[in-house]
């Protein structure tokens, strides 16, 4: 049987944000992007997910959720915590930042290591104080609460990309 990408539970609705402090917000906001990119996935088998629909653009929705493991990486494990860590897609044939190298049948493996890229990420900025700083790679001096900001806009970004490949894939709209 071929490996489908699953359903999306919701764990955050954005009504449920409104009055919250602020650290719930900003993680909710992340989290509730985060389902939004994977529930573009949900229903589609790995042919699906690998296939550019919006020429002449070479992104895919594995793509997307690929290059959403590096970001989360990028900027939680490798800035934030400093971690010296190296690419989540480093395999040959993977490609540079998780865009290029897609292929099907790493369908279901690349969404186990964004699932896990993101709890990881969770872990490295739990019990961290939102003003606490870390140095950017061009040097600037940036807050956690910067960087959740930086994240959800990130995500909002690349969920409109996501919005347009699964609508040209089968038609679906909405989150």
């Amino acid at each position: 049987m071929t490996w489908i990408a699953p359903q999306v539970e919701r764990t955050t609705q954005i009504g449920d944000l409104a009055t919250v402090p602020e650290r719930q917000m900003l993680e909710g906001w992340l989290n509730w992007h985060r389902e939004t990119l994977l529930a573009k996935c949900a229903g589609l088998e790995p042919a699906q997910l690998a296939r550019t629909t919006v020429e002449p653009s070479n992104l895919t929705l594995l793509g997307l959720v690929r290059h959403m493991a590096e970001v989360e990486r990028s900027w939680f494990r490798r800035r934030f915590a400093g971690d010296g860590i190296g690419n989540v897609f480093a395999d040959p044939g993977d490609g540079d930042e998780g865009i290029e190298g897609v292929h099907e049948v790493y369908a279901e493996r690349d969404f186990q290591r964004f699932r896990a890229e993101v709890a990881a990420c969770e872990a490295a900025a739990a019990g961290h104080d939102l003003d606490e700083t870390f140095t950017s790679a061009r040097g600037t001096t940036l807050s956690l609460r910067w960087l959740y900001v930086q994240m959800i806009q990130e995500y909002a970004r690349r969920n409109g990309h996501a919005d347009f490949l699964r609508e040209r894939t089968d038609g679906k709209t909405g989150d």
